[in-house]
């Protein structure tokens, strides 16, 4: 099966920004993370896939197929949820659908309906009117009425209450129950991830640090930590950035059980979360 979606050599630079050879895949039946520090570039990439913007070089395919040369087909297997939704205010959400329906030929009203009626959105209350939480509740609903097989999430669950994020990362992971169906999910909050994520791809200042299985991220990536001169930064394995403070030494290793064994008991060691990794290579002062 090809896979849900391939970028290869992605370019785009803006002035003071430029997105570098950016290339990771998602293979179907997964959830990808995608995080990084605001203004990492993770919105770039999703309007690259989506070509709402153009590249400069580099390659998207949609299950295998170009997302430029087979625009139409590509979109109609896309759901795309924006960080802040965005439809007439004043218009009703069934009105709003039967605006939406006729783009999509895979379109099942009787699964729309269904979606609202489970997310408590009544069909005829104004777009205006709804939460922010609504709203997103409504445009993940017209992504899954037209049977989207890859869901493109930006930033979905900022500034929601962690109840309604719960509910959103359950509904999630059902839908790729379905073995042809992905999601890429955008996100600076990644505590979200670690519940749902199959594989994690982190881009820092428009280039990628990373892209693997997020069990194998958390397994191989630590924390290194140390009192007083105990342990120096450079002595530490696979180091990947750290912070000196009053208490002494913490630093990330992308080798942990390497780093283990080089420095011994002189040191604590931790698992450390998508959180730690992204802090200390996005904040943490660099490896020499």
């Amino acid at each position: 099966m090809d896979a849900a979606l391939e970028i290869s050599g992605l370019r785009k630079s803006y002035k003071g920004f430029v997105l570098d050879d950016v290339s990771f895949s998602i293979p179907a039946g997964t959830i990808m993370g995608l995080i990084g520090p605001n203004g990492a570039g993770k919105t770039t990439v999703i309007k690259l896939v989506m070509n709402l913007i153009r590249r400069e070089s580099g390659a998207v395919r949609i299950f295998g197929r170009d997302n430029i040369a087979h625009e139409p087909e590509a979109k109609a297997r896309i759901g795309f949820v924006y960080d802040e939704p965005c439809f007439p205010p004043d218009i009703g959400l069934d009105r709003i659908a039967s605006a939406v329906a006729p783009f999509y030929p895979r379109w099942d009203w009787k699964l729309f309906s269904g979606t609202l009626e489970e997310f408590g959105l009544p069909p005829r209350k104004k777009f205006k009117t709804l939460s922010h939480g609504m709203k997103m509740k409504f445009a993940l609903a017209l992504a899954l009425a037209h049977d989207a097989d890859l869901i493109l999430m930006d930033e979905p669950t900022t500034g929601l209450d962690p109840v309604f994020r719960h509910e959103l990362l359950v509904r999630l992971s059902a839908v790729i129950q379905d073995e042809r169906k992905s999601v890429l999910f955008s996100t600076h909050l990644t505590s979200d991830l670690e519940k749902i994520a199959d594989h994690v791809t982190f881009i820092h200042e428009g280039s990628i640090v990373f892209s693997a299985p997020k069990d194998e991220i958390l397994e191989t990536y630590g924390l290194v930590k140390a009192g007083g001169r105990e342990v120096a930064a450079s002595e530490i394995p696979g180091l990947k950035g750290y912070r000196h403070s009053a208490y002494g030494l913490e630093a990330l290793t992308g080798d942990l059980e390497a780093a283990r064994r080089s420095i011994g008991p002189r040191a604590v060691y931790e698992r450390a979360s998508l959180e730690d990794i992204m802090y200390f290579i996005s904040k943490g002062e660099p490896h020499a």
